[in-house]
């Protein structure tokens, strides 16, 4: 995306990208304004589990649920794959993620606290391939993708990739998967309709 300056005669010059050289000024970017950017709290850095390192943990405070979020930068590997991974480890340790919550929280966060249904992973990148957005592009798919640029004058333009209205289920696709149909067991993806027809009906 360009981005331009507009000076008092009216006239546009462009601000030219600005890449970040290391994956780990993302991270940092994101994890010191986790609650602006996301509006997330920050959990935990590198957290370790099972010999998996996730790169950040964060917790949505309104659908009481945990977020796994990775920064990538091999522009050809697999999101779908890596994103079931981790689900899959969330799913399958609850118990030490909300030890790791009440610790650095100070809070006594409980296993029926948390939405489990609505746990889900987010890979930031400063760029993503076709592929790649077409293989999140499901809409029960608890995977999202977004992606971030930096211009010369310190601007950062951080977008959320959306999933196209018209998005299939990825039911239809990894129906034989093991690991895929136990994670959407515990995992349902609401859309914009199901949150307000939960509101209403509240």
């Amino acid at each position: 995306m360009a981005l331009y300056k507009y000076n008092t005669s009216g006239v546009f010059s462009e601000i030219k990208e600005k890449p970040f050289k290391l994956e780990r000024d993302i991270q940092r970017m994101f994890e010191t304004n986790m609650s602006e950017i996301m509006g997330l709290e920050m959990i935990k850095s590198e957290f370790t589990i099972k010999d998996r390192r996730i790169d950040t943990l964060a917790f949505d405070p309104q659908s009481k649920a945990f977020v796994i979020i990775e920064y990538k930068r091999e522009r050809n590997s697999s999101v779908i794959d890596q994103g079931f991974t981790y689900l899959s480890l969330m799913l399958q340790n609850q118990a030490d993620f909300i030890l790791e919550y009440n610790e650095t929280q100070a809070r006594n966060l409980k296993r029926n606290d948390v939405d489990w249904s609505q746990t889900k992973v987010v890979f930031v990148s400063q760029g993503f391939t076709p592929n790649q957005r077409e293989a999140v592009n499901f809409k029960d798919l608890s995977i999202e993708l977004w992606e971030v640029k930096r211009y010369e004058n310190d601007s950062v333009f951080i977008t959320p990739i959306r999933k196209s209205h018209a998005s299939a289920s990825i039911k239809t696709v990894m129906q034989n998967s093991p690991e895929f149909k136990e994670v959407t067991e515990k995992i349902k993806e609401y859309s914009e309709e199901n949150l307000l027809k939960m509101r209403i009906s509240s």
